[in-house]
């Protein structure tokens, strides 16, 4: 029987940056391997970071001096991708045997763009997926993905792909990954509320499939240090609420709250046939005489040289 453990870690951006991030990261390694994970997925943004409440100090219709300052933090908060922080990730995934999903705010040019790295334990960096539609104010810092970086690839737990917070309610987006074949749904997001674990739920239910939602967990902003206004005291930045939910929208393990830890779950992909026998969402359950979804996965780099 094809069995394996996934996990989630649930930890959050430190406000020290990203190489204490790094590090606060490999201080989860011997939580790992002692699990038995062969799958840990980690939070959106979590190498580069989530600002959350920050203004980037822009109105609409200008910009001030002081919002260009923040960017540039930012902007050198990210990672290259590859670079120091991969090969760093690389050589997590190789000692534990765990394949691994992070979210990472990646450099490319002078655009950032909220990415999901996928790394395996022998070919270390394998693929990457940068986020089709950041959310909101999101769009002032991060660039769009395009359809070049939809990759879902076999891992040692079953075939595994990831979408990012939000892009997980683009029902065309969910209908190409259930194309693929997916059976490991990864799913790194900010995302805390309770509205989250129902969108998890759906999700697995309707493309039959597990998945591993991590999120970040953050302390309150005054005791990170961050100004957001009326923001009570109390409350947390980002709660949590990681989660492993099983195909037929079964919560296996979680969802976990207001605190770090490494959620983890058996699963067996012998029970996606089982779960699919009467809805398979891009089988017999289809109907391409009435529907059907083109996806482009031609990359859009803006700009081509011919000779």
């Amino acid at each position: 029987m094809p069995k394996s453990i996934v996990a989630a870690l649930q930890i959050g951006a430190l406000p020290g940056g990203k190489a204490d991030t790094l590090e606060q990261i490999l201080s989860w390694e011997n939580a790992i391997a002692e699990s038995g994970a062969q799958l840990v997925v980690m939070p959106e943004a979590l190498l580069g970071g989530y600002p959350k409440g920050e203004g980037f100090g822009t109105q609409l219709g200008y910009r001030l001096p002081e919002g260009r300052e923040a960017f540039a933090r930012y902007f050198a908060n990210a990672i290259d991708v590859p670079g120091a922080e991969t090969e760093a990730l690389a050589g997590l995934s190789a000692r534990t045997g765990a394949s691994l999903v992070i979210g990472v705010i990646e450099r490319a040019g002078s655009t950032l763009h909220c990415t999901a790295l996928m790394f395996d334990p022998q070919a270390g960096l394998i693929a990457k997926h940068r986020k089709l539609m950041p959310t909101g104010t999101e769009r002032l810092i991060w660039g769009k993905g395009d359809g070049s970086t939809l990759p879902v690839i076999d891992s040692q737990v079953g075939r595994i792909g990831a979408v990012i917070c939000w892009e997980n309610m683009m029902p065309l987006l969910r209908t190409a990954m259930y194309a693929k074949a997916i059976e490991v749904w990864c799913a790194p997001t900010v995302d805390e509320r309770e509205m989250w674990q129902v969108s998890m739920r759906h999700i697995a239910h309707e493309g039959r499939c597990f998945v591993v939602s991590a999120c970040q967990v953050q302390d309150s902003p005054q005791a990170l240090g961050v100004e957001i206004a009326n923001w009570p005291a109390d409350r947390p930045l980002i709660a949590g609420g990681s989660v492993i939910v099983g195909p037929m929208g079964d919560i296996l393990a979680g969802p976990l709250r207001d605190g770090a830890g490494l959620l983890t779950a058996e699963i067996d992909t012998d029970d996606l046939i089982r779960a699919r026998y009467d809805y398979d969402v891009v089988g017999h359950y289809a109907r391409p005489d009435v529907f059907e979804l083109s996806v482009d996965e031609r990359p859009k780099p803006g700009v081509r040289f011919t000779a």
